[in-house]
């Protein structure tokens, strides 16, 4: 006898299913949707910044949103409008130099605040959540008094030798991280016989890169992105401006150039977007693993 295969009917899905199903693909594409749009936001300027650093002198800043002629030559002409490399030179030795000190003063400061136990911890710990909220003009005026008195102004010291006392922000932000790391790895080193200098060079640095990363890219971005700072020391000396100032004066002196300005600001740009695209990993891993244990 042979076998006769009989149709089967399809098993349909039941509606529970199929209903949280589509609620899943409309989260998605809403998800998505958003990204795109807070993207496009965040992109659009940095176009425009490129396109107005390719037009002519007369079409920038007009109804032209699209350069009728390409003029990637304003780019050499910024080289030659404006000493670039001498601004740029300086910035990194403010924006580097600052940025070790900050790290070198900042992570035993950090360090003391979250795994040492001493009296007074916690109000020395409000005091440097007070700082981070003092602004900086209200000491401006005595700061640069002292610093004319040791005939420092119209350089880069008065920006870089403050480095050497830390920064409140950066103390805050790795103490917080520091908080997240287990204790009993330090009590094993202290156990080994490691002091608290080696403790915090051999099993605490290599465990917080993370944090150190973050900190470090903060302030390197707002050392490279100061301009009030250099404003106030070393805007009489020329020689010793940085990119920010550099760009400020620029615009002064060329009125309606603003092709020569938006090309020198891509130049100015470029470096932080590099670095922070190189960077992002341990960027966002030192954020997102920093907790708020207190």
């Amino acid at each position: 006898m042979t076998a006769v295969l009989l149709p089967t009917e399809p098993v349909l899905e039941p509606a529970p299913a199929r209903r949280i199903r589509r609620q899943n693909r409309l989260a998605w594409i809403a998800k998505h949707s958003i990204g795109i749009v807070l993207a496009i936001m965040f992109v659009t300027p940095v176009v425009y910044l490129l396109l107005l650093s390719l037009m002519t002198s007369n079409q920038a800043l007009t109804s032209d949103y699209w350069p009728n002629t390409w003029h990637p030559e304003n780019y050499v002409k910024v080289f030659q409008a404006t000493p670039l490399p001498r601004y740029l030179l300086n910035t990194v030795i403010y924006a580097v130099s600052a940025t070790v000190l900050t790290l070198a003063s900042s992570v035993p400061a950090a360090y003391a605040l979250a795994k040492l136990k001493f009296r007074g911890r916690n109000v020395l710990f409000l005091v440097i959540i007070c700082v981070m909220m003092l602004p900086p003009q209200v000491v401006t005026v005595p700061l640069y008094l002292m610093w004319a008195r040791y005939h420092l102004t119209g350089s880069l010291w008065p920006l870089i030798i403050p480095a050497l006392f830390g920064d409140a922000f950066c103390i805050f932000l790795l103490r917080q991280f520091l908080l997240t790391i287990p204790s009993e790895y330090l009590d094993a080193a202290r156990v080994d016989g490691c002091g608290e200098w080696r403790t915090l060079l051999r099993v605490v640095l290599p465990m917080a890169k993370p944090g150190i990363a973050a900190a470090g890219l903060f302030q390197f971005f707002f050392c490279w992105n100061d301009y009030y700072g250099p404003l106030l020391y070393t805007s009489e000396n020329e020689k010793a401006w940085t990119l920010t100032l550099g760009l400020a004066s620029f615009r002064t002196v060329h009125h309606v150039d603003w092709n020569l300005v938006t090309a020198a600001t891509v130049l100015a740009m470029a470096p932080l977007i590099i670095i922070f695209f190189f960077a992002q990993r341990a960027f966002v891993q030192g954020i997102t693993l920093t907790g708020f244990k207190g």
